[in-house]
């Protein structure tokens, strides 16, 4: 019986002297070592910074966005809300008016915001915004006859607002209107309710103010910019869409939280599969010198080889034998290194052993290992290096075993 893994074994592994051989067989053991627990790190971190960035925008996004692809705004929206209850993953439907204005507070100090009417009670169960409150409450009801509103702390800093504080408020159309008419702009007036700090990656709503109080701003009357949808898993958002647009009918844009910052999503995977490919190369240094290694073991193993023919193996089998020398390289290359990979990011997971110089959202470097990118690693490593078996596996096989038993 060809016992072909034993031969690989003791033709790799040969204890009897060290040589050229052993030595490049040892240094392909290393680069596919390294390569393969950097890689299974650097992913990892990829991994930590995305779930990190998505957590934020999560924090601030909806799962589902629909909006109107046909102006601003659309009307019948409670027949539209209706018609997305009857799907079952929706667990919560959150309409909301949005626009540019111009605030301007007692001191005269005016900027061009970006402002949000909500309804308050679907809108706090979709942000968990009240956890972001840094003054006073999130209150955008009417109270005294004056409607509340609610403002990013930073901004609320640049005015020099304080809680209780009046401001207007003017819509885009109106300052349209102060430029073509000559009667003066309707002007609506806020209290200043309560501030909130929350981190923003990609931008949002400065300021916060009832639906009601947004349409009247806006001239919306009873239509509305769009509907943000809760599902009970955020993962569904991509499968749903279908069925979704399905529901609420032609003329709506359907975006999932993917879709609402695609362009930052898909640089960070871009990152992570082009660090993958750069990585890969030192596992490809490592395979050049399996190349070498194995080559040399057929020129000084030739005699061995042609006796080995004699008594019976077949080609295929002396391919094998050198496919598996390559298999074995890279197997305990792939088992050692997937192994410090892992180890290095639990220390990195429990211990944050690295920090980042600059505070950015966290203070060290998050990871987070995926099984799909380990087995992706693994296994490229695994097929290079038998891949590199492949040219010292025929040119073995194409020995003629009576000129290398003569000449040996």
């Amino acid at each position: 019986m060809e016992n072909t893994g034993l031969i690989a074994r003791r033709y790799l592994f040969s204890r009897k002297h060290i040589s050229l051989i052993s030595t490049l067989t040892f240094i392909s053991i290393i680069g596919v070592t390294i390569g393969t627990a950097l890689l299974i790190l650097i992913l990892s971190v990829f991994n930590g910074f995305f779930d990190v960035v998505q957590g934020y925008l999560l924090s601030y996004d909806p799962d589902i966005r629909i909006e109107s692809m046909e102006g601003t705004v659309f009307s019948n929206f409670e027949d539209k809300r209706a018609s997305l209850s009857t799907i079952p993953e929706i667990e919560l439907i959150s309409p909301y008016v949005n626009g540019k204005a111009l605030l301007a507070n007692n001191e005269d100090q005016n900027k061009v915001i970006e402002l949000k009417g909500v309804e308050k009670d679907s809108f706090l169960k979709l942000i968990d915004i009240d956890n972001s409150i840094v003054s006073g409450v999130f209150d955008v009801s009417v109270r005294n006859r004056k409607p509340g509103l609610v403002i990013h702390e930073s901004l609320r800093n640049e005015l020099g607002l304080s809680l209780g504080d009046e401001v207007a408020l003017l819509s885009a159309s109106g300052m349209r209107k102060t430029l073509t008419q000559v009667t003066a702009p309707r002007v609506y007036r806020f209290e200043v309710r309560g501030s909130y700090s929350l981190e923003q990656i990609g931008g949002g709503a400065e300021v916060f103010i009832d639906l009601t109080a947004a349409q009247r701003l806006f001239r919306a009357r009873n239509n509305i910019s769009g509907f943000d949808v809760k599902l009970d898993n955020f993962k569904n958002a991509e499968s749903l869409k279908p069925e979704i647009t399905q529901a609420i009918g032609p003329g709506f844009k359907v975006s999932s939280w993917y879709d609402l910052q695609k362009p930052l999503y898909d640089v960070m995977y871009l990152e992570k599969w082009g660090a993958y490919i750069i990585l890969m190369i030192i596992i490809i240094v490592a395979v050049l010198n399996i190349v070498g290694s194995l080559t040399m073991i057929v020129i000084q193993k030739k005699r061995d080889i042609g006796i080995l023919i004699t008594m019976g193996y077949s080609k295929e089998a002396i391919r094998s034998i050198f496919r598996k020398q390559g298999f074995y390289i890279g197997l305990i290359g792939c088992t050692i290194g997937g192994s410090l990979g892992l180890l290095l990011c639990w220390l990195q997971a429990e211990f944050s052993l690295v920090k980042l110089s600059s505070a950015f959202l966290i203070d060290a470097y998050p990871v987070l290992v995926q099984p799909t990118d380990v087995i992706i690693i693994l296994a490229g490593s695994l097929f290079l290096c038998v891949a590199a078996s492949w040219y010292p596996a025929n040119r073995a096989s194409e020995v003629e075993p009576a000129n290398a038993i003569r000449y040996e």
